[in-house]
């Protein structure tokens, strides 16, 4: 669920432009990511079964990098990759498939992104539910007589004179 959810921008895309732009190279790098975990940490892959596959380990003296170490031939990592492969394709499909079932919704949130930008959470729910967005509040004109941004003069304190004094030489 997590790698179609994460995938459903580009599958919107590929759905309404039928092309594919550059705004959706995390959401990749973060399915890849799950996808990767599942199959060499999480032992959910039925060709490997529940095995983990490359250790973890940590460089505390290059700044607590982690990095992973290959304790693996070069055919299982062949076997690893067409798993991973497996479970995007998949989410992928998952992704296009509701979206399909869902295009009035998909729309409708893209209408209600259009007219207002952002969306909370009580927008999306009534989006959902079929509802029109309620207006945006409107701001008040300025008064009349000033321009936007300018302000009226400040009175001065009392007992203090505005207009500089001359005295005579």
């Amino acid at each position: 669920a997590m790698i179609a959810y994460a995938l459903g921008g580009r599958a919107a895309e590929m759905l309404i432009f039928g092309e594919l732009t550059t705004g959706a190279g995390n959401d990749i790098e973060r399915s890849t990511d799950i996808a990767r975990k599942m199959v060499c940490e999480w032992g959910m892959s039925e060709k490997l079964g529940p095995m983990t596959f490359g250790k973890r380990e940590e460089h505390i003296f290059l700044g607590r990098e982690i990095s992973r170490s290959k304790d693996y031939s070069e055919q299982t990592a062949i076997v690893i990759d067409q798993e991973v492969r497996i479970f995007i394709d998949s989410c992928y499909e998952r992704a296009i498939s509701l979206l399909k079932a869902n295009m009035d919704k998909l729309h409708a949130l893209a209408e209600g992104l259009l007219e207002r930008e952002t969306l909370d959470k009580n927008d999306v729910d009534a989006l959902m539910r079929g509802e029109k967005l309620a207006p945006m509040p409107q701001v008040p004109p300025p008064t009349s007589g000033s321009a936007v941004g300018e302000t009226s003069p400040t009175p001065a304190p009392p007992g203090i004179n505005k207009e500089p004094q001359i005295q005579p030489a």
